[in-house]
Order: structure tokens, then C-alpha cells, then sequence
């Protein structure tokens, strides 16, 4: 059987860094369960405005800072910041961008509004991550995406960094949540997140108005596998990803659920290659 060596975490929220969610928990301990099983592991989060810096002792990588990303024509420079969770030996990158997410909280501001741009933030995000990754020239095995935000990830993995060394052999599983966003993205999100790999027909779950269905689906069309890691997730986002296929890890309990993952992992690689050779 085909074993994971190496995981790549893309998340939403990790706790410390931001307040205490069932998301953020997992961000937290998940990736610590899975490097305790010999797995090598990154992990990626935004470094949202609302991160204390100098409590939290980041610091900007400055061989990996200095790219712009292109989104609607303009250029966004690209700050890496790290920082060390010293109990778990574990490291966590930050994407940054003084637009984006310096002087700005989470999904909504302190008014409580959902950002109009968090589309834009979302493919910054996504993004970022794989140009960093590339940078490194680490190759995962699996990467892993939690949270909404990272919901493009499995679509540039597949499609516009398909050729990547990085990327070429790598399977992708998103975990869904209870958490999902109420105003639908912007109306030209679909014409932002375009790059060359990606066709139009890629794009068919989103419909004029993207809302959070929506986005999942698409994270889902492109994704080797789901895990429910909340206990009441959407039920039409588990039926579609069941009704195309996709390999569904159960929900499943808190002090179950890292040997859960780290098997289905496995699981995935496993039958993905089967497929392959097929």
C-alpha cells in the first residue's frame, strides 16, 4: 500500500493565533497529531490583521517574500511570515499582504459585515500557499484544505499548477465545516480567478450568484477526497460529493479523528493511484 510521507495543511484558522473555534482547534492539533505519526508536515494559515505579531514572534522570510500575484490586472506583493508553536515543534507560515490582510480582521470587520472582497482574498490565499510551496521545492503527498477560504486550492492544484513538481503527484482532500459565508461573492469572482489552465467548463458549479454551495462544490469537484470534520455539515454539499464519487470520511469523533484522517490519507493515495495505472 501506497504510503503519505508528507502533508501540507492549508487552513483558515489556527489556534493560538486566532480565538478558539472548532476550526481552529483543529488547525492547531491535527497537523501535531500527524507529525507525532512520522509524517512530515507544512502548515499554512492568512495572517489575518487581527494575529498579534510580536506576541506571537513572527517574522517575515524574506528569501521567500517578493513576488506579486496578479488578480484583475494589478498586482498584489506577497509577504511570507513565520512563526513556531514551540510545545508542538510545530512551524506555521503566514500569507500576508498589507491589502488584503495587515489592517483587516477575518472574514468580517469590526462592524460585523462580511468583507465585499473576500473573493479576492480567497485566491490570494490559495495562491500564495502554491508559490510558496513551489519555492520551497517540497512535494507533498496530500494537501489538506480546511475552511472556505481555501476552497480554490483544489481547483489551481488540478488545474493550473497540474504540472508542477511540486504538485504533479500530489491528492487533495478538503474537510467541510459548519462555517460558510452569507453574501454571495462578487459578481466577476469567476473572471478574477481565472489562470492559464483553467477552462471555462471548469467553472460550471458557478452559477452568477456564488455562494458558499457553490465555492464547495467546486472544492469538492477537485478535491481526491472529503472529510465531514463538523458534526451538522451542509447535507447538500455531503450528497453531491457522494453522488460524483468522491471518497467521504464520516464525521467522526474528537479523540478519533487524527488516526481517522491519517488512514484516510492513505486510503486516497491508494485508490488514486489505482485509478492511475489503470
Amino acid at each position: 500500500m501506497t504510503k503519505v510521507n508528507k502533508v501540507l495543511f492549508i487552513t483558515q484558522e489556527i489556534t493560538p493565533y486566532v480565538s478558539e473555534t472548532e476550526m481552529s482547534l483543529t488547525g492547531r492539533s491535527l497537523p501535531q497529531a500527524i507529525q507525532e505519526k512520522g509524517k512530515e508536515i507544512r502548515t499554512f494559515m492568512p495572517k489575518w490583521g487581527n494575529i498579534n505579531e510580536r506576541r506571537n514572534q513572527l517574522h517575515e522570510v524574506i528569501r521567500l517574500s517578493g513576488m506579486n500575484l496578479i488578480i484583475d490586472d494589478t498586482d498584489h506583493p506577497l509577504i511570507i511570515k513565520v512563526a513556531s508553536i514551540q510545545s508542538a515543534r510545530m512551524q506555521v507560515y503566514f500569507i500576508d499582504n498589507d491589502d488584503y490582510f495587515q489592517n483587516r480582521l477575518q472574514i468580517v470587520d469590526e462592524q460585523g459585515n462580511e468583507y465585499e472582497d473576500n473573493g479576492e482574498r480567497a485566491i490570494f490565499y490559495s495562491r500564495g500557499v502554491l508559490e510558496t510551496v513551489k519555492k520551497l521545492r517540497w512535494c507533498p503527498d496530500v494537501i489538506h484544505c480546511h475552511g472556505w477560504m481555501t476552497a480554490l486550492a483544489p481547483l489551481y492544484i488540478k488545474k493550473a499548477y497540474k504540472d508542477e513538481p511540486s504538485f504533479r503527484e500530489a491528492k487533495v482532500v478538503i474537510s467541510l465545516y459548519e462555517d460558510d459565508f452569507k453574501q454571495p461573492l462578487q459578481e466577476d469572482f469567476a473572471n478574477k480567478l481565472m489562470l492559464k489552465g483553467i477552462a471555462k467548463k471548469d467553472l460550471a458549479s458557478l452559477k452568477k450568484e456564488i455562494d458558499y454551495v457553490a465555492l464547495s462544490k467546486l472544492a469538492i469537484e477537485q478535491a481526491d477526497g472529503v472529510i465531514l470534520q463538523s458534526p451538522n455539515i451542509n447535507q447538500e454539499l455531503v450528497e453531491y460529493a457522494k453522488s460524483i464519487g468522491k471518497p467521504v470520511l464520516e464525521y467522526q469523533a474528537p479523540e478519533a479523528y487524527a488516526e481517522a484522517c491519517n488512514n484516510f490519507y492513505d486510503m486516497v493515495m491508494e485508490s488514486n493511484n489505482e485509478e492511475t495505472n489503470e
